[in-house]
């Protein structure tokens, strides 16, 4: 018999002598509810280099007009929850400066925004290709974590998940941002 042989048929053995019930894994870890969530998804937000405006639902409309800055043409979505002047979609997305979008969920613990591309949120070029991305969040719609955003999420639903703005590093570390979707994220939160 070969090291190989032996070591197959103690393997076997051990199966065979083996208790077969399932026990559940712990996954306490999974729950844990970060103190304040709101306040933790706006800290990562500014970690991962993305402008962050907090506001009330009547302030919304200013806060978007200030974070679009010197954007002349816009994208907004259908579905956009405001009248806002911009264009809802178009062929050719290098001819707009910036899209207004809503997003879905924020992730606290990561400062990540999901967007599954329903009302308000467009088809998924319209996040990548502008040079400037603002995108309302409520409060409400904000989650501790990765398992509580993948439990609240429609699995057969496109999604787009965002970690601020674009960006790479080249092999000398130096930072490039814009290069695979837009250069400059603006996360506006409502409260409620």
């Amino acid at each position: 018999m070969t090291a190989r042989e032996e070591i197959l048929a103690a393997v076997r053995g051990a199966l065979h002598n083996a208790d077969r019930t399932e026990t559940p894994v712990p996954r306490g870890y999974r729950t844990v509810t970060p103190p304040d969530t709101v306040d933790l998804f706006a800290e990562r937000v500014v970690d991962y280099r993305a402008a962050l405006t907090r506001c009330t639902p009547a302030e919304l409309p200013e806060a978007i007009r200030k974070a679009l800055g010197n954007a002349r043409k816009v994208l907004v979505p259908k579905g956009f929850p405001i009248t806002l002047n911009g264009t809802s979609d178009a062929p050719d997305l290098t001819t707009f400066d910036a899209v207004v979008t809503t997003a879905t969920l924020g992730i606290a613990t990561t400062g990540t925004l999901v967007l599954d591309h329903g009302p308000g949120q467009g088809r998924r070029a319209l996040t990548l290709v502008p040079d400037v991305h603002v995108c309302v969040l409520r409060e409400r719609d904000i989650v501790p974590g990765v398992p509580q955003a993948v439990a609240a999420l429609d699995p057969t639903s496109p999604q787009t998940w965002i970690s601020g703005p674009s960006a790479t590093s080249d092999i000398e570390l130096t930072r490039v941002e814009g290069v695979h979707g837009p250069r400059t994220l603006h996360v506006i939160i409502v409260a409620e």
